[in-house]
């Protein structure tokens, strides 16, 4: 089976530098040291393994604050790894490892403060993209999983007719038709965050659908496949820790935690 480049998204949001960074006396966030490595460290030690000759991306603003990074360092010297400079958006980010990479599909995405990520998950995101001939896939953990791991693990949830979810913060493209999905991260800002963006993406009668929980997440992918004309599928994963990241001071010390118990040092 052919295995997919991986994109790690660590730039800096609207090109601001964030708060965990400036309290931590770093530039950028994937910079952050948590449980003694910093985010990105986490994250590229979580997905190297999951095929060994799978091409990583790492799309930054300023590419020379991680060199020193060890894994960085592993993954230059074995050829794997390629950087590439930050857009003013998530998509323009996308676009641009695109445009560098020639044609780097399948492409599974995810995050630098995405600290939890596993070989085993993102493995399995692929593996479902490509058995469901999908083309394209988002990650998702429902709510009692989620709070199983922390009670405040996550505050918001995405209410649908059969469960609430949150997202995995790993996303998965088959090919280049399927990018146009990847729209409705258009305005920034995680996938259908605000009414505005799910408005904009996928209509107002869709808003008023997704607002009252008419939908179920099934049901809900299959308007979003509609509206793009690809289809798009929601894995739901059974650990509720991937959807936890480090997004601000809470979810690091809940990080942090949970990194101590399932990533060891």
């Amino acid at each position: 089976m052919t295995s997919p480049h991986i994109v790690i998204l660590a730039g800096k949001r609207d090109g601001r530098l964030d708060p965990l960074a400036e309290a931590a006396g770093v530039t950028h966030k994937c910079n952050v040291p948590i449980q003694g490595k910093a985010l990105l460290q986490w994250v590229l030690e979580g997905v190297e393994n999951a095929w060994p000759q799978s091409p990583i991306w790492v799309s930054i603003h300023d590419p020379a604050v991680i060199a020193d990074l060890p894994a960085v360092q592993k993954l230059t010297a074995a050829g794997r790894l390629r950087m590439s400079v930050s857009r003013e958006g998530i998509v323009e980010s996308i676009e641009a490892v695109i445009e560098e990479a020639g044609n780097p599909f399948p492409m599974l995405i995810t995050t630098g403060d995405n600290v939890l990520v596993t070989a085993e998950e993102i493995r399995s995101i692929h593996d479902f993209g490509m058995r469901e001939g999908a083309g394209a896939v988002i990650a998702i953990a429902e709510k009692s999983s989620i709070l199983a791991e922390h009670p405040e693990a996550q505050r918001r949830f995405y209410e649908f007719s059969d469960m609430a979810i949150s997202n995995c913060n790993a996303y998965w493209l088959r090919d280049a038709a399927s990018f146009r999905a990847a729209e409705a991260f258009r305005a920034g800002g995680q996938f259908i965050k605000t009414k505005g963006r799910i408005a904009q993406a996928f209509g107002l009668l869709n808003l008023i659908r997704f607002r009252l929980g008419w939908w179920s997440v099934d049901g809900a992918m299959a308007a979003i496949s509609r509206r793009f004309r690809v289809k798009v599928r929601a894995l739901l994963l059974s650990e509720g820790a991937y959807a936890v990241d480090v997004d601000n001071e809470r979810t690091y010390k809940i990080a942090e935690m949970l990194l101590a118990k399932r990533k060891p040092v």
